[in-house]
């Protein structure tokens, strides 16, 4: 299948990694592990593997990290998958979708440990800023099955349909990008560093191409998800997050909107600040939001 590759970044990714990379050899594509700079033995197991490399000094995030492997190869389907996603088929299904011109992408189905299509995150619509809003100030945590969340989570679709459907944004974890596609869109945006909303940024893009995207249920792999968050401290989570929210909307929002997703960012920020204010981590994240506070300001004065 050298028509294929599978691109994979890592940071601090030991603990994963292994069983994501002897699954994907079974493809048969070509191999490229892009690492941020990890601390752990995630480098000794792509080694070991005889797998490609490109060993990062510093993390560069995960959009460039995107592009680089895209570059160190020249297959026309590129797959990316993240280090925590262990393949439970093959990639075919995949590629077959992707070769049809009008098709830009194709991500497959993520699996929990029950087995069970991780709805919700897997599969998206694009957000609109109603449902920015709503997510920046806790509505979606607190109200989970109101209309606006319900909708940019797919909730409505049949997940296990064993038909290809056209959907907004697959998740990045498990997804194939035609080369072609990727460089008529100059790739990922490496604005948004180090992590989060880059593939929804990318998916934005690819529909402002009239390009369809679809959700292909037969291509599976098991994922376990979020395992190099934690690595991140608190505050610079909440930074991270919220700084790429902010950024997403800056670039694709008209005024109005940018505007009140900031307010709503910074209207959430507070009401977390007070309600996690006697909690164990309550100075920490009172620090990380009154941060986030500031950077929405910006952003209303200046959009970015």
């Amino acid at each position: 299948m050298n028509d294929t590759a599978v691109v994979i970044v890592t940071h601090n990714s030991g603990a994963e990694i292994g069983a994501c990379l002897d699954a994907a050899l079974g493809t048969g594509a070509e191999i490229v592990v892009v690492d941020n700079a990890s601390r752990d033995q995630t480098r000794d197991q792509v080694c070991r593997r005889g797998i490609r490399l490109i060993a990062n000094l510093e993390n560069l995030g995960f959009a460039a990290a995107v592009n680089q492997g895209f570059r160190a190869t020249t297959a026309p389907f590129v797959l990316l998958l993240n280090p925590d996603a262990v393949l439970r088929t093959g990639i075919d299904p995949l590629r077959r979708q992707c070769e049809r011109p009008e098709v830009g992408a194709a991500g497959g189905q993520l699996t929990g440990a029950d087995g069970l299509p991780q709805a919700g995150f897997m599969v998206r619509r694009l957000p609109t800023p109603g449902a920015l809003c709503l997510e920046a100030l806790g509505v979606n945590r607190l109200w989970p099955r109101n209309p606006v969340n319900w909708r940019l989570r797919c909730y409505d679709l049949d997940l296990r349909n064993a038909n290809p459907t056209r959907v907004e944004q697959p998740a990045g974890a498990f997804l194939m990008i035609r080369r072609d596609v990727w460089e008529r869109l100059g790739g990922f945006d490496e604005q948004f560093h180090p992590l989060w909303f880059e593939d929804v940024d990318f998916c934005h893009r690819l529909k402002s191409l009239s390009l369809i995207v679809f959700y292909v249920p037969q291509a599976i792999a098991k994922h376990t998800g979020a395992h190099s968050i934690g690595s991140i401290r608190l505050e610079k989570r909440q930074l991270y997050w919220y700084g790429s929210l902010l950024k997403y909307a800056a670039k694709h929002y008209p005024p109005f909107a940018r505007r009140l997703v900031c307010v709503s960012v910074m209207v959430g920020s507070v009401v977390r600040s007070l309600a996690g204010i006697f909690s164990r981590h309550g100075w920490t994240q009172l620090k990380g939001y009154g941060r986030v506070i500031g950077l929405a300001g910006r952003y209303f004065v200046t959009q970015g």
